[in-house]
């Protein structure tokens, strides 16, 4: 488990990113980041947050990647709490990107290609249902778009076991605490950055290839 890797020291309350009043900086940047006609979001689950959130910083034309937690039981979680499994949400990262560059189907392809989808809860070591495979849409062409690529990869049979990726509606998108963000770039000599991480980057950089710069 990645608890074992790192000490968590405080609790920071982050509000989502609608329905309050007072938003957040990060709020903030994502509401004017959207007023961009290109700027679509997806939310996406796929084991541990900070995986996630290395894969689609390389991912070219995307804009920004914020680690959270999502469609749980309990308002403003902490870690600890998601953590424990007791709030029900999934660890998830938030993924901006600009459709003018990006396709939310090449999105995909990189989402099921660079975790397993087909253990349930659970990514490696990393077990629990806060490391469920999900897909967490925003709309309805998000939802059938996802349902759609689900089914023809369950057709052909890639896997030797079932599919068992969730392909949800968003409910709440509550943004990680403040030392999750930019978590692998900033702790590139840490545990579980140099031993779980890196290969999931390395075999990302194989298949979809590498850019110059991680945005």
């Amino acid at each position: 488990m990645k608890s074992f890797f790192v000490c968590c020291t405080y609790l920071l309350i982050i509000l989502p990113f609608f329905g309050c009043q007072n938003n957040s900086r990060v709020n903030d940047k994502y509401n004017t980041m959207n007023n961009d006609l290109n700027i679509d979001t997806i939310v996406l689950g796929a084991g541990c947050f900070w995986c996630v959130e290395a894969i689609f910083q390389q991912v070219e034309g995307v804009v920004e990647v914020v680690p959270g937690y999502c469609n749980g039981l309990s308002k403003n979680p902490t870690y600890e709490e998601v953590c424990s499994g007791s709030s029900g949400h999934a660890e998830v990262a938030r993924v901006l990107y600009d459709s003018s560059i990006v396709s939310f189907k090449y999105l995909l392809e990189v989402f099921w290609q660079t975790h397993d989808p087909t253990t349930l809860n659970r990514q490696g070591n990393d077990v629990g249902t806060q490391y469920r495979s999900a897909i967490f849409c925003l709309n309805a062409s998000q939802y059938d778009i996802a349902n759609n690529y689900k089914s023809k990869l369950e057709k052909e049979n890639i896997w030797n076991s079932p599919i068992v990726t969730e392909v949800e509606m968003l409910d709440v998108f509550y943004p990680a605490e403040d030392y999750h963000h930019n978590y692998y770039n900033n702790n590139k000599s840490q545990g579980y950055c140099k031993y779980i991480i890196q290969p999931k980057l390395e075999k990302f950089k194989k298949v979809f290839g590498t850019f110059d710069t991680i945005k």
